[in-house]
């Protein structure tokens, strides 16, 4: 891989009357590399491929780009990880410790505010009534308020049933916080079971569900939100219209 990225992008025999000023024609690779890192470096969220794409020169193979950067970090401070199918740096997961001495810690998720985010992160989508059915008990507002104040779950869509409930799932805010690159990475029954996270007296035929949908992408039985569904969940700023 490092042999084909470390040639220049473009042909030498490319037309030289091409401007001077084009910094898109013949770019090394090694400027290419270090032009991804950049942007990598001063974004404040994650970044996709496609927009990377979009910002580098052209002809530039983005994702051996993103290989060989990822090689170059794996044994540094910071690595540089897949989130949600973007791509952003972060402290190295062994040295995590250091910067949790540093965070200063809000407020702590209820045990409520927890049952919730698992069932959302494990079934979504999910409506609030199948939460409440999962759980056995009602879910209040609050706890869920909590939860998207967090950024970590979402409003997804409308379920295509009776009185079309609003649909959640998790973001890749939530991804990012807990170290995952997909929704797929989720702890499975003996993970959690050897975390102690699952009782001992679990039922026999007890299964911890594995998430396959796309938290980006709407299933078959969701609607997408529309304006007047954002401006009703606050989202979106009522149109005011006039005479």
């Amino acid at each position: 891989m490092a042999d084909s990225i470390h040639e220049h992008i473009d042909d030498d025999n490319e037309d030289e009357d091409q401007p001077a000023g084009n910094w898109n024609s013949r770019v090394p690779a090694s400027d290419a590399l270090r032009m991804a890192e950049a942007i990598l470096f001063a974004s404040a969220e994650p970044v996709t491929e496609k927009a990377l794409q979009e910002r580098l020169p052209s002809g530039v193979d983005v994702p051996a780009l993103l290989g060989e950067l990822q090689e170059i970090y794996a044994k540094r401070g910071i690595n540089l990880r897949q989130i949600g199918g973007a791509w952003a740096f972060r402290t190295a997961a062994d040295l995590a410790f250091l910067m949790n001495r540093e965070a200063v810690q809000q407020k702590k998720l209820s045990r409520a505010a927890l049952e919730v985010l698992a069932i959302i992160a494990y079934h979504q989508p999910v409506t609030r009534a199948e939460l409440e059915d999962i759980r056995g008990v009602e879910t209040s507002k609050g706890t869920l308020d909590v939860l998207m104040e967090t950024g970590w779950i979402k409003f997804r869509g409308r379920r295509r049933t009776p009185g079309r409930p609003i649909t959640y799932g998790t973001t890749a805010s939530f991804l990012d916080h807990f170290g995952l690159q997909e929704v797929r990475d989720l702890p499975g029954i003996d993970e959690l079971r050897g975390a102690g996270l699952l009782s001992a007296r679990m039922p026999a035929n007890f299964a911890v569900p594995v998430p396959t949908n796309d938290p980006d992408e709407l299933t078959e039985d969701e609607d997408p939100l529309t304006d007047i569904d954002l401006e009703e969940l606050g989202l979106l700023t009522p149109r005011v219209e006039h005479d």
